[in-house]
Formats: structure tokens, C-alpha cells, sequence
């Protein structure tokens, strides 16, 4: 049976907004993370969760049949530590002034915004975005950059953090994007804890693509190679790793091999090692074990040099900030 968080003053208050006529899933996304009590993680203080409207009180209908109240209005949403907005109603409609009031003021006062899917169209609707990058569902990409030109809107990631306004693309993304803001405050083995409890990967970089053809293919022999191969590396993390082993493990040609596996992933070979090398050396920066020159050896990089343009890139700071952040977080 599954319980709600007990309420504790010392909690990030999350808030997510509720609309008619949403879909269930990315909402559900938020309460599961978020909302839940989660003991496995030990006595550190979870998140105390606030479902909002901007109509609090009333039914709200949802796609599916049922309705769903919400408790809170846009007060309580402008006044929370994190702010979500799972979608929009309608992607060609205008967001309502007292939403975009709302979402300004909790931006204001140092909140942090959120949006899954078409919630976009909100955070994009405030002004936040405009001159960052971004992303949403594919299929809304182009109708976001012609309602809002002023946003850099990038079509191929899962999510994009631009600090205080973060934007992730279709349903499914949603919960890479809120394992990557439970990563963010609490270190990487809580966030492994509550992926695990999800049944999902624990790290999917954000950059990674949106649409991957082989999600939607029946998995052929040649494609079972490919996923042979991601195990075979995922052992070998810390030895060296080429396209001409991959390949051999997975028993294709190279160019066979490339093909399958991009397919499959959205990602190139090499591309994919660097992202579990890299995720791989979250819990031992976060240990404080050895120095980042020895972590970097740990995991596979050729030199330090490598490993931290590589994490810098992948984790907008560097290995020995993330080591001063998450190690007190961890």
C-alpha cells in the first residue's frame, strides 16, 4: 500500500499544477516522486507535496473518465520551493494572466520552475525562457517556437536545465527530469533509490534524443546483440571501450553495429559509455573517496583533463563542485 509523506516544516514544498481536461499520467509522475513516503531513504526530510488550480475546490475533468480536486490555489503555488507545470490545456490557446502571475512571482522569489510536455507553454508564456534553450513533446516543438520566437527551442533532448527554469519533453521524460531534481538535492544514491523503486534507469542524460525508432520495434536478434553489448560495457566500465569491441560483443559488423545501436538508443556507441561513465562517478565523488584524478581513472577516462570536460558538459558544473554539493547532500 502506498502512503503520503507525513507533512514536516523542514521540507522543499513541491507544487504541481492541476487543470480541466489534463491527462493523468504526467500529474501522477510528480505525486509518485514527489508525494509519497519513501523510508527507504532514510530520515532525511522528503518533499511535502501540494496539488494547485486555479480554481481550488471545484472538479477538474480528466482524460480517462474521472475528476480530481485540487486542495490549493496559485497562492500556494507562487509561495513553493519547486514549481511544476505538467502541461497545458490547450497548446494553441493563451496561458491565463493569473497563471503567469503566479509562475513570475514564484521566480521571483527564487523558486524553481518546471515544466513537462506542453507545460512549456506556461513557463514560456512568463518571458523566463526567452533567449534559453528549451524543449518539449516533439510534435509541439515547432508551434512553441512559432508562438514564442524568443526561445531556443531544441526538439531532440529530454530535458533541459537553465538553472532556475528547467523544461523536459513528452510524458516519459517528465520522470527523467524529476529523478534528475531529486539528483539534484539529494545526491545520486537517493535518486538510484527512488528510480529503483520506479523500476526505470536512474540516469537518462538530457541530452539523449526524444524519438527512438527501436521503442516502438519488435526486438530482432541483431538488436538483441546491441543490448549484449550495453552489458558486456556496463562490466568494463573502468577498461578501455571501443565502437570495435562494442561490435564484437554484439557479433555485427561496425556499420551493422552504429546502425542497430543508434536506433535503439538515440545515442551513439561512445556517447552512451561516456553518459554511465559519468553516472557511474556520482556515488564516488559523492563518497569523497579519492581524488577526482583517481575517480576519473576509476570510471574509465583516459585523464582527468577528459573526465571533467566531459562532466561539465553533461552536468553544467564540475566534478569538484558536484563533490562539494552532494557529498553534504549524500
Amino acid at each position: 500500500m502506498l502512503t503520503i509523506a507525513p507533512r514536516r516544516p523542514d521540507a522543499h514544498t513541491v507544487a504541481v499544477l492541476a487543470f480541466d481536461g489534463m491527462a493523468p499520467f504526467e500529474l501522477g509522475v510528480v505525486v509518485e516522486v514527489f508525494g509519497l513516503h519513501r523510508p527507504e531513504v532514510g530520515d532525511i526530510p522528503w518533499y511535502e507535496l501540494r496539488v494547485c488550480a486555479e480554481d481550488p475546490g471545484r472538479d477538474l475533468r480528466v482524460v480517462g473518465g474521472f475528476s480530481l480536486r485540487a486542495e490549493h490555489g496559485l497562492d500556494v503555488l507562487s509561495a513553493a520551493d519547486t514549481v511544476i507545470v505538467p502541461g497545458v490545456a490547450d497548446v494553441h490557446g493563451a496561458v491565463s494572466p493569473a497563471l503567469v502571475s503566479a509562475l513570475r512571482t514564484a521566480h521571483a522569489r527564487g523558486a524553481r520552475l518546471v515544466s513537462i510536455c506542453s507545460g512549456a507553454f506556461a513557463l514560456a508564456a512568463t518571458g523566463l525562457l526567452d533567449g534559453q534553450r528549451a524543449t518539449t513533446h516533439w510534435r509541439y516543438a515547432d508551434l512553441l517556437t512559432e508562438r514564442h520566437p524568443a526561445v531556443r527551442v531544441d526538439p531532440e533532448v529530454l530535458y533541459v536545465d537553465n538553472g532556475g527554469v528547467l523544461t523536459s519533453a513528452g510524458s516519459a521524460a517528465g520522470i527523467d527530469l524529476c529523478l534528475y531534481l531529486v539528483r539534484a538535492d539529494h545526491g545520486a544514491t537517493v535518486a538510484n533509490t527512488v528510480a529503483r523503486r520506479f523500476v526505470v534507469p536512474p540516469h537518462r542524460e538530457g541530452g539523449q534524443a526524444q524519438f527512438i525508432e527501436a521503442a516502438v520495434r519488435p526486438v530482432d536478434g541483431e538488436d538483441d546483440g546491441v543490448a549484449r553489448s550495453m552489458a558486456w560495457a556496463l562490466d568494463r566500465l573502468a577498461g578501455p571501450l571501443t565502437v570495435p569491441a562494442l561490435a564484437r560483443a554484439a557479433r555485427m559488423s561496425e556499420r551493422s553495429y552504429l546502425r542497430h545501436f543508434t536506433r535503439r538508443n538515440g545515442t551513439s556507441p561512445m556517447r552512451w559509455v561516456i553518459a554511465q561513465r559519468i553516472a557511474a562517478s556520482l556515488p564516488l565523488l559523492e563518497a569523497g573517496d579519492g581524488t577526482v584524478e583517481q575517480v576519473s581513472t576509476a570510471v574509465g577516462f583516459d585523464s582527468p583533463a577528459t573526465y571533467r570536460h566531459h562532466f561539465t558538459r553533461a552536468m553544467r558544473t564540475t566534478p569538484t563542485a558536484y563533490r562539494r554539493a552532494f557529498a553534504r547532500a549524500a
